[in-house]
């Protein structure tokens, strides 16, 4: 393959070669649903959408693992705050996570396992870690023994003597070391008993760190591809990760990539800091698609300062691509011209998904494609379609798509107001047969009171509605 990525471990640009020949295995850290998602949420998810696409495109068959982690502190705290069983809680979340990832036409998984339906695995991965002498138990809570691992810190290269204690227990008084962080925790006094597990040091619940440690192995073997997730989750989740499954003798991941933030008010958007634009409601004032186009634009790796003026002026970028797509298919028939991607979108994404020259290259190809609209050039025409929709569906973007085509929710409605704005325009065409001008353009400026724009090509006039 011609494909290199940003390994987050290297600090390089490495080439990606595959553990197993025509297959890609790819490991994602989903949401902890503690409350509804927020655009910086979905953000790793439509980064590593586009990365899965582009690897089928390359022809690759990608096994895909997005985990919810349904089981935590927060939950447990926000559903105690609500009054509310905390696995409905953080059901609840989980379902607006779902929402949120099919609004933007993110891919499902190959997988997506619950925390919760996996303690087993979790259970005897700190068995092999107890037995390796990488954990110990003290009351009913294990610990992972950071000082037994040699290669702790590698990750973030930081040594052990510069890490902050771990955070993810009230007392570091029982730890050999203030580092060393739980990979169970013994059930305390006042928590749901529903919120705990019989294990042979007691009951209790995952730390978050096991979690996905355990569900990657169960789902891509002990040894995959790729791990992604936000930058947030370098230190301490992916470090942590790391370290206690190849400390139980896992390869565990090749390639760790990582997306960039988006900020607001030029700090990273987080529920903790309450600087959130939740996709909920950022969607009821923009498009869906015009949000995953605002979003897949930029890089990956970049940080995303989210305001509406700038997500206004992404939807006006992509309601060009998207005007151009629907003439063209009104011309020459949505599926005519061949999938042929452009040499310099397909180099871009080679180059670690470089989609700011592959938007770049998809403007380009448009703009060469409403030239050949404007001189008749069909061949053409239908050239530039076939390229441009096989283009936006690497990005997830075909306006074509049933995904984002299919929005209309009364089949029968929408044929009857097709039916109307084309009466309408018959008689609007019959006005200016005739000579009556004022009565043509008073049909059309009573369309366009109604939100229809009217067009005049030389095939006929055609309609769409304004945004």
């Amino acid at each position: 393959m011609s494909l290199r990525l940003y390994d987050t471990a290297a600090r390089a640009v490495r080439d990606f070669t595959p553990l197993r020949a025509g297959q890609a295995s790819v490991y994602v850290c989903g949401l902890t649903v503690q409350g509804k998602p927020h655009v910086g949420h979905v953000r790793a998810a439509l980064s590593f959408d586009v990365l899965r696409r582009w690897l089928a495109a390359s022809g690759l068959e990608v096994t895909y693992v997005r985990n919810v982690t349904d089981i935590d502190d927060k939950i447990l705290a926000r559903a105690a705050e609500r009054g509310v069983p905390w696995w409905a809680w953080a059901y609840t979340n989980e379902l607006a996570c779902t929402r949120a990832y099919d609004a933007l036409g993110v891919l499902p998984p190959t997988y997506e396992p619950r925390a919760t339906g996996h303690v087993p695995d979790m259970v005897e991965l700190i068995g092999r870690l107890v037995e390796r002498g990488h954990a110990y138990a003290v009351d009913g809570d294990v610990y992972f023994d950071v000082r037994s691992f040699p290669d702790y810190g590698t990750l973030t290269r930081q040594p052990v003597e510069d890490l902050e204690p771990a955070a993810d227990t009230d007392t570091d008084e029982r730890k050999r070391d203030p580092r060393d962080f739980a990979l169970w925790k013994a059930h305390k006094p006042g928590e749901p008993d529903t919120a705990s597990w019989p294990t042979p040091w007691g009951r209790g619940r995952p730390g978050w760190h096991l979690e996905c440690s355990a569900m990657a192995r169960r789902y891509l073997g002990a040894e995959f591809d790729v791990h992604g997730g936000g930058l947030d989750l370098r230190f301490p989740h992916h470090e942590n990760e790391q370290a206690q499954s190849r400390a139980a003798g896992d390869g565990f991941a090749q390639y760790w990539l990582h997306n960039g933030w988006v900020t607001l008010g030029g700090e990273k958007m987080s529920k903790s800091l309450g600087n959130t634009a939740l996709v909920d409601e950022v969607v009821q004032r923009a498009r869906p698609v015009e949000l995953r186009y605002y979003l897949v634009a930029p890089h990956y790796r970049s940080t995303i300062e989210f305001t509406d003026a700038a997500l206004a002026e992404a939807g006006a970028a992509y309601r060009r691509i998207e005007s151009f797509v629907t003439r063209a298919a009104e011309r020459v028939g949505a599926d005519a011209g061949s999938p042929v991607l452009c040499a310099d979108f397909s180099a871009a994404l080679d180059d670690d998904l470089a989609t700011p020259a592959a938007v770049a290259a998809v403007h380009e190809t448009v703009r060469q494609g409403n030239t050949a609209l404007a001189e008749g050039d069909e061949k053409a025409v239908a050239g530039a379609l076939g390229s441009v929709r096989a283009m936006l569906g690497v990005l997830g973007l075909d306006p074509l798509d049933p995904h984002w085509a299919g929005g209309r929710s009364d089949d029968r409605l929408s044929a009857v107001a097709d039916g109307l704005v084309a009466l309408a325009l018959e008689q609007r065409q019959a006005a200016r047969a005739r000579r009556d001008y004022a009565a043509a353009d008073a049909v059309r400026d009573s369309l366009a009171a109604l939100g229809v724009q009217v067009e005049d090509t030389p095939s006929g006039p055609r309609w769409e509605l304004s945004r």
